[in-house]
């Protein structure tokens, strides 16, 4: 079983930057691909980024690609997700998800666990 507790969203004027964490418990966190996820409202939930738990391959969606890093630190059990050059449309709600398989595919059904997620707010 593995919990994630997500932190560090907030309200940012467009432009500017904020840093999501997703802390994890649990042994096999090294192992596992970690995804972070959004869903804004009236819209389905929709890959951001993932991050294999071996070699650390990362893969983002075009929209932010550039923009956003997802990162990770196997001796802390967390993830995090740098997102610089915030736009009015990256606000979300953003989760962070593992994925037992190590596959860390852009599908939100091929996760296995999920935080409670944290709200990003961009102002224009």
């Amino acid at each position: 079983q593995v919990q994630l507790v997500e932190s560090g969203g907030g309200l940012v004027q467009a432009g500017g930057s904020l840093r999501l964490s997703c802390a994890a418990s649990g042994r096999s966190f090294s192992s596992y691909a970690m995804g972070w996820f959004r869903q804004a409202p009236g819209k389905e939930r929709e890959f951001v980024a993932r991050i294999r738990g071996s070699g650390g391959t990362t893969y983002y969606t075009p929209s932010v690609k550039g923009r956003f890093t997802i990162s990770r630190d196997n001796a802390k059990n967390t993830v995090y997700l740098q997102m610089n050059s915030l736009k009015p449309e990256d606000t979300a709600v953003y989760y962070c998800a593992a994925d037992s398989s190590n596959w860390g595919l852009a599908d939100n059904k091929k996760y296995d666990y999920w935080g409670q997620g944290t709200q990003v707010t961009v102002s224009s």
